[in-house]
């Protein structure tokens, strides 16, 4: 390496060093800054999923289709206290259970819905319900709840939801 003039050859290996280190940083960050720009933020995608608790209150369902339940609280702020359950096939087929298409509907009027299924045994109380779709705020929404009587016509979902990404349009 030749000598720039008015250096010492203790200076020229100093800015060398100063150089090479300047040099590797940037490349470290660009590096860095590359790999994580395509990443959502934690709490972005830690949102978009989750345990999922409802209570509903059955008083006005009398097992007929197109009879509803209405949710009467939630850790979900997509679905609100006084969203419906309104299921599509009367109770009782087969004999002593519910198995039925539902839907999940917020009730504001702007399509908040979520299309799922509900098999409930009612010897024993406990059931699950499975929700593969939805429109509005409940599009991209999937859950499996267990669910369980709390007593009367009150009735718990306690399982896990999340919300697939939005496709391109």
């Amino acid at each position: 390496m030749t000598k720039s003039p008015g250096l010492t050859g203790k200076e020229t290996t100093m800015k060398l060093k100063v150089t090479t280190t300047i040099f590797a940083s940037a490349l470290a960050l660009a590096v860095i800054l590359s790999l994580s720009a395509g990443a959502p933020p934690v709490s972005a995608s830690s949102a978009r999923n989750g345990q999922l608790h409802v209570q509903k209150d059955c008083l006005g369902y009398s097992g007929s289709a197109g009879g509803h339940c209405r949710v009467t609280a939630s850790n979900l702020a997509q679905i609100p206290a006084g969203s419906y359950i309104i299921y599509d096939q009367t109770a009782g087929t087969p004999a002593g259970m519910l198995d039925s298409n539902v839907v999940l509907d917020d009730e504001t009027g702007t399509g908040n819905r979520a299309v799922g299924r509900c098999t409930l045994d009612f010897s024993t109380g406990l059931g699950l319900c499975t929700f593969s779709d939805g429109t509005g705020q409940l599009a991209g929404f999937t859950a499996r709840v267990n669910v369980s009587s709390l007593g009367g016509k009150m009735w718990a979902w306690d399982g896990t939801y999340s919300f697939s990404p939005e496709p391109d349009r």
